[in-house]
């Protein structure tokens, strides 16, 4: 799947109700899923480790989706002019 089509699966499935949770709680969230996700490089398992890094992708397609932003043109930078 590529990423365009994961943000746009992420907002049929959730948009509505990530709008109406709003952006600040949904920053929330995702700080939430990148803390589970370190606990779980540091001490689980590889189906943990991929379980959470879901969790923080699905999250961060949530907040592109609610600020209007596409993830596909983020990741574009890596591509054209790499930090």
């Amino acid at each position: 799947m590529e990423i365009t089509e994961f943000q746009e699966l992420m907002e049929s499935l959730y948009g509505e109700s990530d709008r109406e949770r709003g952006i600040p709680s949904t920053v929330a969230w995702l700080c939430e899923e990148v803390g589970e996700l370190a606990q779980a490089v540091r001490k689980g398992t590889k189906d943990q480790q991929l379980h959470e890094l879901g969790d923080v992708l699905a999250w961060l397609s949530s907040l592109a989706n609610q600020c209007g932003l596409s993830l596909d043109e983020a990741a574009q930078r890596y591509v054209t002019n790499p930090p």
